[in-house]
Protein backbone atom coordinates (compact mmCIF):
# COMPACT_ATOMS: atom_id res chain seq x y z
CA UNK A 1 0.00 0.00 0.00
CA UNK A 2 2.94 2.45 0.83
CA UNK A 3 4.53 1.93 -2.40
CA UNK A 4 1.30 2.17 -4.34
CA UNK A 5 0.68 5.67 -2.57
CA UNK A 6 4.04 6.86 -3.52
CA UNK A 7 3.72 5.64 -7.45
CA UNK A 8 0.54 8.28 -7.38
CA UNK A 9 2.20 11.26 -6.53
CA UNK A 10 3.11 13.02 -9.72
CA UNK A 11 7.11 13.16 -10.17
CA UNK A 12 8.02 10.90 -7.74
CA UNK A 13 10.00 8.50 -9.93
CA UNK A 14 11.98 11.10 -11.56
CA UNK A 15 12.63 12.37 -7.62
CA UNK A 16 13.61 8.82 -6.61
CA UNK A 17 15.15 6.95 -9.16
CA UNK A 18 16.60 3.84 -7.33
CA UNK A 19 15.99 0.37 -7.21
CA UNK A 20 14.64 -1.02 -3.87
CA UNK A 21 16.09 -3.55 -2.22
CA UNK A 22 15.27 -5.35 0.68
CA UNK A 23 16.94 -7.56 3.94
CA UNK A 24 15.40 -9.32 6.55
CA UNK A 25 17.34 -7.50 10.02
CA UNK A 26 16.15 -8.88 13.27
CA UNK A 27 13.35 -10.85 12.03
CA UNK A 28 12.23 -6.95 10.23
CA UNK A 29 12.19 -6.27 6.75
CA UNK A 30 14.29 -3.13 5.97
CA UNK A 31 14.44 -1.29 2.51
CA UNK A 32 17.37 0.23 1.51
CA UNK A 33 19.24 1.84 -1.48
CA UNK A 34 22.49 0.37 -2.82
CA UNK A 35 23.94 2.39 -6.06
CA UNK A 36 27.39 2.67 -7.45
CA UNK A 37 30.87 1.37 -6.83
CA UNK A 38 33.75 2.22 -4.17
CA UNK A 39 34.29 2.91 -0.75
CA UNK A 40 30.59 2.49 1.19
CA UNK A 41 28.78 5.49 2.57
CA UNK A 42 25.85 5.06 4.48
CA UNK A 43 23.49 7.75 4.86
CA UNK A 44 21.00 7.35 8.03
CA UNK A 45 17.79 9.48 8.03
CA UNK A 46 16.28 10.22 11.38
CA UNK A 47 12.60 11.21 12.51
CA UNK A 48 9.78 11.44 10.65
CA UNK A 49 11.77 11.10 7.55
CA UNK A 50 12.94 8.42 5.23
CA UNK A 51 15.84 7.63 2.62
CA UNK A 52 13.99 10.43 0.32
CA UNK A 53 15.75 12.75 2.56
CA UNK A 54 18.69 11.95 0.47
CA UNK A 55 17.60 12.27 -3.09
CA UNK A 56 19.57 14.95 -3.77
CA UNK A 57 22.69 13.53 -2.09
CA UNK A 58 23.05 9.72 -3.92
CA UNK A 59 23.63 10.83 -7.02
CA UNK A 60 26.44 13.44 -6.33
CA UNK A 61 28.28 10.73 -4.15
CA UNK A 62 27.60 7.58 -6.60
CA UNK A 63 29.14 10.41 -9.49
CA UNK A 64 31.96 11.00 -7.18
CA UNK A 65 33.05 7.00 -7.24
CA UNK A 66 31.36 6.30 -4.04
CA UNK A 67 28.73 3.24 -3.60
CA UNK A 68 25.70 4.90 -1.45
CA UNK A 69 23.65 3.12 0.86
CA UNK A 70 20.50 4.24 2.09
CA UNK A 71 18.33 2.57 4.55
CA UNK A 72 14.72 3.14 6.00
CA UNK A 73 15.07 2.99 9.52
CA UNK A 74 12.53 -0.35 10.73
CA UNK A 75 9.33 1.82 11.55
CA UNK A 76 9.87 3.98 8.23
CA UNK A 77 9.80 4.71 5.01
CA UNK A 78 9.38 1.19 2.73
CA UNK A 79 10.31 -0.56 5.43
CA UNK A 80 8.37 -2.75 8.38
CA UNK A 81 6.69 -0.99 10.55
CA UNK A 82 6.29 -2.90 13.85
CA UNK A 83 3.22 -2.15 16.00
CA UNK A 84 4.33 -2.33 19.82
CA UNK A 85 6.71 0.10 21.16
CA UNK A 86 9.23 -2.49 22.93
CA UNK A 87 10.65 -3.24 19.16
CA UNK A 88 11.68 1.06 19.03
CA UNK A 89 14.79 1.17 21.80
CA UNK A 90 17.58 3.00 20.85
CA UNK A 91 19.79 -0.66 20.87
CA UNK A 92 17.48 -1.89 19.12
CA UNK A 93 17.64 0.34 16.11
CA UNK A 94 21.55 0.43 16.09
CA UNK A 95 21.75 -3.69 16.82
CA UNK A 96 19.31 -3.43 13.40
CA UNK A 97 21.77 -1.22 11.69
CA UNK A 98 24.14 -3.11 12.96
CA UNK A 99 22.59 -6.45 11.16
CA UNK A 100 22.50 -4.80 7.79
CA UNK A 101 26.30 -3.44 7.83
CA UNK A 102 27.30 -6.83 8.61
CA UNK A 103 25.43 -8.89 5.87
CA UNK A 104 26.39 -6.38 3.41
CA UNK A 105 30.03 -6.88 4.17
CA UNK A 106 30.33 -3.08 4.64
CA UNK A 107 34.36 -2.27 5.24
CA UNK A 108 36.20 1.13 5.02
CA UNK A 109 32.35 2.77 5.86
CA UNK A 110 31.56 6.47 5.61
CA UNK A 111 28.67 7.01 8.30
CA UNK A 112 26.40 10.07 7.42
CA UNK A 113 23.79 11.02 10.20
CA UNK A 114 21.01 13.50 10.68
CA UNK A 115 19.07 13.66 13.63
CA UNK A 116 17.67 10.29 15.13
CA UNK A 117 20.58 8.71 12.15
CA UNK A 118 22.91 10.49 14.59
CA UNK A 119 22.76 7.99 17.84
CA UNK A 120 21.86 4.87 16.09
CA UNK A 121 24.90 5.61 13.66
CA UNK A 122 27.17 6.86 16.12
CA UNK A 123 25.94 3.72 17.95
CA UNK A 124 27.13 1.87 15.55
CA UNK A 125 30.31 3.04 14.51
CA UNK A 126 31.43 3.49 18.25
CA UNK A 127 30.89 -0.26 18.98
CA UNK A 128 32.44 -1.18 15.31
CA UNK A 129 35.19 1.34 14.79
CA UNK A 130 37.23 -1.55 12.48
CA UNK A 131 34.38 -1.21 9.90
CA UNK A 132 34.24 2.90 9.65
CA UNK A 133 36.32 5.02 7.96
CA UNK A 134 34.96 8.51 8.57
CA UNK A 135 31.72 10.43 10.31
CA UNK A 136 29.50 12.96 9.13
CA UNK A 137 27.14 14.62 11.39
CA UNK A 138 24.21 17.04 10.60
CA UNK A 139 21.61 18.55 12.98
CA UNK A 140 22.30 15.48 15.62
CA UNK A 141 23.50 14.73 19.34
CA UNK A 142 25.40 12.16 21.00
CA UNK A 143 24.90 13.23 25.05
CA UNK A 144 22.13 12.74 27.92
CA UNK A 145 21.52 15.57 28.79
CA UNK A 146 18.48 17.62 26.75
CA UNK A 147 19.44 18.16 23.31
CA UNK A 148 18.47 21.50 22.71
CA UNK A 149 16.33 24.56 24.71
CA UNK A 150 13.85 23.48 22.66
CA UNK A 151 13.39 20.21 24.32
CA UNK A 152 12.80 21.36 27.35
CA UNK A 153 9.69 23.44 26.89
CA UNK A 154 6.35 22.51 28.13
CA UNK A 155 4.39 22.65 24.94
CA UNK A 156 5.44 21.02 22.56
CA UNK A 157 8.06 18.59 24.02
CA UNK A 158 7.38 17.87 27.26
CA UNK A 159 3.60 17.36 26.28
CA UNK A 160 4.71 14.44 23.84
CA UNK A 161 6.10 12.29 26.52
CA UNK A 162 2.40 12.72 28.06
CA UNK A 163 0.64 8.78 27.77
CA UNK A 164 -1.85 10.53 25.23
CA UNK A 165 -0.88 13.73 23.70
CA UNK A 166 1.95 12.37 21.15
CA UNK A 167 -0.06 9.54 20.17
CA UNK A 168 -2.96 11.96 19.75
CA UNK A 169 -1.04 14.56 17.85
CA UNK A 170 1.87 12.71 16.38
CA UNK A 171 0.18 9.37 15.53
CA UNK A 172 -3.36 9.89 15.15
CA UNK A 173 -2.98 13.60 12.94
CA UNK A 174 0.31 12.92 11.72
CA UNK A 175 1.37 16.28 13.02
CA UNK A 176 4.91 15.55 13.26
CA UNK A 177 4.99 14.74 9.02
CA UNK A 178 2.62 17.68 8.53
CA UNK A 179 4.03 20.48 10.06
CA UNK A 180 6.84 19.77 11.42
CA UNK A 181 8.76 18.72 8.77
CA UNK A 182 7.29 21.65 7.02
CA UNK A 183 7.98 24.22 9.46
CA UNK A 184 11.96 22.85 9.84
CA UNK A 185 12.75 24.15 6.26
CA UNK A 186 13.82 27.39 4.67
CA UNK A 187 11.72 26.87 1.61
CA UNK A 188 8.89 25.86 2.27
CA UNK A 189 6.69 26.47 -0.83
CA UNK A 190 9.11 24.20 -2.71
CA UNK A 191 9.16 21.29 -0.13
CA UNK A 192 5.45 21.60 -0.32
CA UNK A 193 5.14 21.16 -3.71
CA UNK A 194 8.66 18.97 -4.33
CA UNK A 195 8.67 16.59 -1.11
CA UNK A 196 5.71 16.93 1.41
CA UNK A 197 3.76 14.45 0.04
CA UNK A 198 6.23 11.87 -0.44
CA UNK A 199 6.87 11.83 3.48
CA UNK A 200 3.29 11.65 3.91
CA UNK A 201 2.64 8.79 1.51
CA UNK A 202 4.63 6.55 3.21
CA UNK A 203 2.90 6.91 7.10
CA UNK A 204 -0.53 6.96 5.75
CA UNK A 205 -2.69 5.70 8.81
CA UNK A 206 -1.99 5.82 12.48
CA UNK A 207 -0.56 2.42 12.66
CA UNK A 208 2.10 3.27 10.49
CA UNK A 209 2.93 6.22 12.58
CA UNK A 210 4.02 4.55 15.87
CA UNK A 211 7.78 5.88 15.61
CA UNK A 212 7.41 9.21 14.96
CA UNK A 213 5.88 9.48 19.23
CA UNK A 214 7.79 6.74 20.37
CA UNK A 215 11.29 8.55 19.23
CA UNK A 216 10.85 11.37 21.17
CA UNK A 217 10.21 9.53 23.83
CA UNK A 218 13.83 8.28 23.86
CA UNK A 219 15.34 11.62 24.40
CA UNK A 220 16.74 12.07 27.63
CA UNK A 221 15.01 15.12 29.66
CA UNK A 222 16.26 13.80 32.79
CA UNK A 223 18.84 11.41 34.73
CA UNK A 224 15.94 8.47 35.07
CA UNK A 225 15.52 8.53 31.23
CA UNK A 226 15.98 5.13 29.43
CA UNK A 227 18.54 5.93 27.41
CA UNK A 228 20.68 8.07 29.73
CA UNK A 229 23.19 5.16 29.93
CA UNK A 230 23.66 5.00 26.08
CA UNK A 231 23.84 8.38 25.49
CA UNK A 232 26.55 8.66 28.41
CA UNK A 233 28.87 5.95 27.18
CA UNK A 234 28.04 7.20 23.15
CA UNK A 235 29.37 10.61 24.51
CA UNK A 236 32.11 8.94 26.19
CA UNK A 237 33.44 6.87 23.30
CA UNK A 238 33.19 9.43 20.90
CA UNK A 239 35.65 11.91 22.88
CA UNK A 240 37.95 9.07 22.40
CA UNK A 241 37.37 8.50 19.01
CA UNK A 242 40.01 9.73 16.33
CA UNK A 243 38.41 8.82 13.23
CA UNK A 244 38.05 11.23 10.54
CA UNK A 245 35.05 13.70 10.66
CA UNK A 246 32.68 16.37 8.85
CA UNK A 247 30.38 18.40 10.74
CA UNK A 248 27.70 20.16 8.70
CA UNK A 249 24.92 22.33 9.55
CA UNK A 250 22.19 24.37 9.03
CA UNK A 251 22.33 28.25 9.71
CA UNK A 252 18.86 28.63 10.63
CA UNK A 253 18.61 25.70 12.44
CA UNK A 254 16.34 26.25 15.66
CA UNK A 255 15.58 22.83 16.83
CA UNK A 256 20.04 21.72 16.69
CA UNK A 257 20.96 25.04 16.93
CA UNK A 258 24.17 25.47 15.25
CA UNK A 259 25.80 27.71 18.22
CA UNK A 260 24.94 25.06 20.89
CA UNK A 261 25.20 21.70 18.92
CA UNK A 262 28.03 21.97 15.92
CA UNK A 263 29.99 23.62 18.88
CA UNK A 264 29.56 21.06 21.03
CA UNK A 265 30.55 17.99 18.46
CA UNK A 266 33.74 19.99 17.79
CA UNK A 267 34.81 20.02 21.08
CA UNK A 268 33.98 16.37 21.47
CA UNK A 269 35.83 16.06 18.19
CA UNK A 270 38.36 18.65 17.79
CA UNK A 271 40.08 17.07 14.80
CA UNK A 272 36.73 17.56 12.74
CA UNK A 273 36.93 19.29 9.65
CA UNK A 274 34.11 22.31 10.03
CA UNK A 275 31.65 23.06 10.96
CA UNK A 276 30.54 23.86 8.13
CA UNK A 277 27.09 25.87 7.60
CA UNK A 278 24.83 25.53 5.46
CA UNK A 279 21.62 27.33 4.00
CA UNK A 280 18.53 24.75 6.11
CA UNK A 281 16.68 24.53 9.13
CA UNK A 282 16.55 21.22 10.80
CA UNK A 283 16.13 19.47 7.92
CA UNK A 284 18.99 20.96 5.80
CA UNK A 285 19.15 18.50 3.50
CA UNK A 286 15.71 19.67 1.97
CA UNK A 287 17.17 22.73 1.47
CA UNK A 288 21.09 22.28 0.43
CA UNK A 289 20.81 18.89 -0.59
CA UNK A 290 23.84 19.22 -3.44
CA UNK A 291 25.81 21.39 -1.85
CA UNK A 292 26.12 19.13 1.02
CA UNK A 293 27.15 16.08 -1.52
CA UNK A 294 29.80 18.57 -2.56
CA UNK A 295 31.19 18.57 1.13
CA UNK A 296 30.81 15.07 1.95
CA UNK A 297 32.53 14.10 -1.46
CA UNK A 298 35.12 16.71 -0.65
CA UNK A 299 36.24 15.74 2.51
CA UNK A 300 36.69 11.79 1.53
CA UNK A 301 38.67 13.14 -1.45
CA UNK A 302 41.01 14.65 0.89
CA UNK A 303 40.70 11.59 2.79
CA UNK A 304 41.68 9.14 -0.33
CA UNK A 305 44.72 11.71 -1.06
CA UNK A 306 45.76 11.62 2.86
CA UNK A 307 45.93 7.71 1.83
CA UNK A 308 47.78 8.20 -0.92
CA UNK A 309 50.63 10.07 0.67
Amino acid sequence: MTAHALDQIRNFHEQWPFAPRHMRVNGWRMHYVDEGTGDPVLLLHGNPTWGFLYRHVIPPLVKSGRRVIVPDMIGFGLSEKPAREQAHSLDGHIANLTGLVRQLDLRRLTVVCHDWGGPTGLGFAMSNPDQVRALVVMSTWAWPSPPAEFHTRVFPWRMMHAPLVGPYLLGRHNALTRRGVYLSVVDRNKFRHEAQACYEAVLADPETRLLTWVWPRWIPLDDTARAQARFAWLEAELAKSKLPTLIVWGREDDVFDAETFATRFKRLLPHADGPHLVTGRHFLLEDSGPEIAGLIATFLDHLDKQGDA
